[in-house]
This record gives C-alpha cells, sequence and structure tokens, in this order.
C-alpha cells in the first residue's frame, strides 16, 4: 500500500514541476478552484519550493454557498445545474480568474465517493473548466471526466493529475470537449 502512495506522490509531484517550469517560462501566473480534490491541485503546487512566482491563488469551494461567495458562482447555476456540472467549473474557472491575477485558471468539481453518487452523476464524475484571461468566455474548456474506479483516493489522485496538466501552457488551444471515461489508478 505505502508503494501505491509513493507513487501517486511522485507523479503529483512530477506534474506539478513540470505546470510550475512550463507557466514560469511562459510569464504566467495560475489559480486553481477545487471542490472535490479538497485543496490537492494547491497543495502539489506549493510543495514545490519557489512556486510563489507562478501560484496566485487557491479557492477550496466544496459546499455550494463557498462557490458562490468565494467564486462568485449564481445560486441560480447551482440550482439550475447542480454543483457537478459543466456549467458550475466553468462559472469556477471565471470565478477564480476574475478573484485573482492569475492568467490561467482550473476548476474542479465532482463525486469523488464512495458515497454522494447518483444515476446521473456517478462516483467518479469529475468535471473541469480552463479558463485564459483575455479568451472568449464562450471558449473555456470544459470537460466531464467519468473516471472508473469507486475508490475516493484514486477519483481524487486522478482528478489532482488530469487539472493540473490542464494548467500546461500547451493546453492554451483547448475548447469545450466530449464527456470521456479514464481509468483512476
Amino acid at each position: 500500500m505505502q508503494s501505491v502512495e509513493k507513487a501517486r506522490l511522485a507523479a503529483r509531484d512530477e506534474h506539478a514541476t513540470s505546470v510550475l517550469a512550463n507557466n514560469r517560462a511562459a510569464g504566467r501566473r495560475v489559480a486553481v478552484a477545487e471542490s472535490c480534490t479538497g485543496g490537492m491541485v494547491s497543495a502539489a503546487l506549493t510543495d514545490i519550493a519557489g512556486s510563489s512566482d507562478v501560484f496566485s491563488a487557491g479557492f477550496i469551494t466544496y459546499s455550494g454557498h463557498a462557490k458562490q461567495t468565494q467564486l462568485d458562482v449564481s445560486s441560480e447555476i447551482i440550482e439550475t445545474f447542480g454543483e457537478v456540472s459543466l456549467a458550475t467549473a466553468w462559472a469556477m474557472a471565471a470565478g477564480a480568474l476574475a478573484n485573482s491575477d492569475a492568467d490561467v485558471a482550473v476548476a474542479i468539481t465532482g463525486i469523488a465517493g464512495p458515497g454522494g453518487g447518483s444515476e446521473k452523476k456517478p462516483v467518479g464524475q469529475v468535471v473541469f473548466a480552463r479558463a485564459l484571461r483575455g479568451q472568449d468566455p464562450d471558449d473555456y474548456f470544459t470537460q466531464r471526466v467519468q473516471f472508473e474506479s469507486t475508490d475516493r483516493a484514486a477519483i481524487r489522485q486522478a482528478a489532482t493529475l488530469f487539472a493540473l496538466d490542464l494548467l500546461q501552457p500547451e493546453k492554451d488551444e483547448l475548447r469545450p470537449s466530449e464527456d470521456i471515461s479514464l481509468p483512476a489508478p
């Protein structure tokens, strides 16, 4: 079991180091709005010494109320689409940009389990959004991912790595996407 934890930590650190180096080289700052990952993406970035020149802000907005007060997600979006939705993730990413000096922001909201899932929103469903400052909001990247696991730690780890990858400058051309399924090792 400990080797799984070490492997997860090594993967997380490798992704975070790359995100920081590539955004530093591009002269950019990043922000993260997290729900189901509970700060894991922010922790991954800030665990790397010297991250303060790239990491602008991390918002941990686990509840709907926190999403509304910290990220300006409207109650209408949450009431209409739910907390785990493309619209909510989109609004979270927009709010992270609006409430920071970041050039790029990623938002994560989902159902890490083991409970809380439903037929329409099963355990392992995580929704991501990516917003770039100056980008047309209609072009913000959004994607619903079904991580094929019911293990909370595996889902949160997979979501963290996916979110870190979205912060890479090479992802600037991404646009709204189709739903996908991925393993959560």
